[in-house]
């Protein structure tokens, strides 16, 4: 750990010029501040983008079935719109649900991972949740198990993106 650090409001760690060299030194990247002061830069995924049939058949399907939120849905152009749903209660990582707009592209709506889990959504109600998707019908691809991460079933959207259902340890 670089000596010297401190934290200032909101979290940014704040280093020296010297402190600073290190930290780079050691893989990290830094923000120049003022006076000479260096900020952590800090990073995060906000969204990743998800591809769909039909905006509204997807904004229908994710808030109503999976029960997530809808952050923002604007309109861009005549066909393209700016659609962001996640999880209800959740800060981090969004969805950003993108109409598919050439051949390409529609042809792997539903596969943009080879066939390969895509998404994992983690609960801390697992068996309230997994309720939930039965009951709505959802197609759970591969039933409850017990591993030593957790409790966790896959389940497939309605184009076929397959999810992991995570309850950790």
């Amino acid at each position: 750990m670089v000596a010297g650090l401190f934290f200032a409001a909101g979290g940014s760690i704040l280093l020296s010029l010297p402190e600073a060299a290190l930290y780079c030194a050691a893989g990290g990247s830094v923000v120049r501040g003022k006076a000479d002061t260096f900020r952590a830069m800090t990073q995060q995924i906000a969204q990743i983008s998800l591809l769909v049939r039909d905006y509204d058949e997807a904004i229908a399907y994710y808030t109503e079935v999976l029960g997530f939120e809808l952050l923002e849905d604007t309109r861009l152009s005549e066909t393209k719109r700016w659609v962001r749903v996640r999880p209800a209660g959740d800060i981090g990582c969004a969805l950003l649900l993108a109409r598919a707009a050439t051949a390409e592209q529609e042809a792997v709506v539903g596969r943009q991972t080879g066939g390969r889990v895509f998404l994992f959504l983690e609960t801390d109600d697992f068996a309230g949740y997994y309720a939930r998707l039965q009951s709505a019908g959802v197609s759970i691809v591969r039933e409850r198990s017990e591993e030593e991460y957790g409790t966790v079933a896959v389940f497939a959207d309605l184009y076929g993106n397959l999810w992991d259902l995570i309850q950790r340890r």
